[in-house]
């Protein structure tokens, strides 16, 4: 999603004639999405959406051992209680990095046993992961389950002569009830189109992580009143879903703000699976990526867009938009759509709120441009009456 010089622009829309386009010159966006969360060529799996599966399979020169999930294999490099430490780096032997090769006195038939989960409220950050920790990050691989309200929103689609559905990625966005999910207005153009919601998702090309990621279908969006599609005013939806999700250690909602929550300065973070960098040399992500972002006081960021890009002299920030970034090779990007910006609850370790959605930009990474977010503070009473308007109670984003 970041980094080498990072992120934003929205998925689907950028403001005419002044924000970037971010359509890869030549290549079909929906193919390179769907290479993310749908089959890889070869797989032969049962499973609509289908991911890279290795094992287990016997491995040949090394004996009888055979590639399985980490967490099966009793070989003394991982921890009885589950808890594993993993090299994402290390790619060079038989199996996946979150497998092992497990010889027949080492396998067991389920993973180690865990402690009963137990919630701590919204907004919990887990900075080391759940499960197992990474090591070898090198391009701001977020841990698995560090933001447990990270999800995705997933399109179906058919191809013809493929009797199969597709899912393919369209936007990032936030859990804020285990039956609600937030995220951009500008995320669900084709309110006629089936959606998904898949939450506790980290590594779109593995299902070997020790907790599994859930899919809910999407029953109703509601999009916001004020919503402007052509400069992104009020670029929020409220996504309904058919049942709630299972709150888990790698699933739980996010926090949301007061109407009147100070932000100015504050070290944020964005996450999200969009491109590494602007254009059609980026990259989309396989492993959820983050990157610390601070908040932009409004008229510095006002003034920044003045100078520095062609909106010019009279460019505006909205009431419903808000800044963060705007430092080299740091920021949202394309397919970055529609995901969180969380900032610290101030007294409160690893507790975080949601600022902002991820909106619009003027490339990514560039030196100086902030990249533009949905001021989630300004749509907090409406979330409250639309939860409410659904019998869905609000104390479950209340810090």
């Amino acid at each position: 999603m970041w980094l080498a010089a990072s992120l934003i622009c929205i998925l689907s829309f950028c403001l005419p004639g002044t924000v970037e386009s971010q359509e890869a010159s030549g290549q079909n966006l929906d193919d390179i999405l769907n290479k993310l969360f749908t089959k890889p060529p070869g797989y032969s799996g049962g499973t609509e959406t289908g991911v890279t599966e290795k094992g287990p399979a016997s491995v040949p020169g090394t004996g009888d051992c055979e590639c399985v999930p980490y967490y099966l294999c009793m070989n003394g490099t991982i921890v009885e209680d589950g808890l594993g430490i993993i090299d994402i780096r290390i790619d060079d032997g038989p199996c996946d990095y979150l497998s092992r090769c497990c010889i027949a006195k080492d396998k067991i038939e389920k993973p180690p046993p865990t402690e009963t989960y137990t919630r701590q409220g919204c907004g919990k950050r887990n900075p080391d992961g759940v499960g197992f920790r990474i090591t070898g990050a090198k391009d701001n691989e977020a841990q698995f389950g560090e933001f447990p309200w990270m999800v995705a929103l997933l399109k179906e689609e058919t191809i013809e002569g493929n009797p199969k559905k597709l899912l393919i990625y369209q936007c990032g966005a936030s859990l804020i009830h285990p039956q609600v999910v937030l995220t951009a207005a500008h995320c669900v153009p084709e309110k006629q189109k089936r959606y998904k919601v898949r939450a506790g998702e980290w590594d779109t090309q593995t299902k070997h992580e020790i907790y599994p990621h859930q899919d809910r279908e999407v029953t109703n969006i509601v999009i916001h009143p004020d919503f402007y599609g052509g400069a992104l005013f009020y670029d929020f939806a409220l996504l309904i879903l058919d049942s709630p999700f299972n709150i888990t250690e790698n699933v739980d909602v996010v926090c949301l703000p007061g109407k009147n929550e100070r932000l100015d300065d504050l070290p944020c973070y964005a996450s999200g699976w969009g491109k590494d960098v602007f254009g059609k040399e980026g990259k989309y992500q396989v492993i959820l990526k983050k990157i610390d972002l601070p908040i932009v006081n409004r008229e510095i960021c006002q003034e920044r867009f003045r100078k520095k890009t062609r909106l010019g002299p009279h460019f505006k920030l909205h009431e419903s938009l808000i800044c963060a970034g705007g430092q080299p090779g740091k920021d949202t990007c394309k397919g970055d759509g529609g995901s969180p910006l969380v900032c610290p609850i101030q007294g409160k370790k690893n507790k975080y709120f949601q600022a902002g959605i991820v909106a619009w930009g003027i490339g990514c990474g560039e030196d100086l441009v902030p990249g533009v977010y949905a001021h989630v503070a300004k749509a907090v009473d409406w979330i409250d009456k639309i939860m409410l308007s659904h019998n869905f109670d609000t104390s479950s984003y209340k810090t």
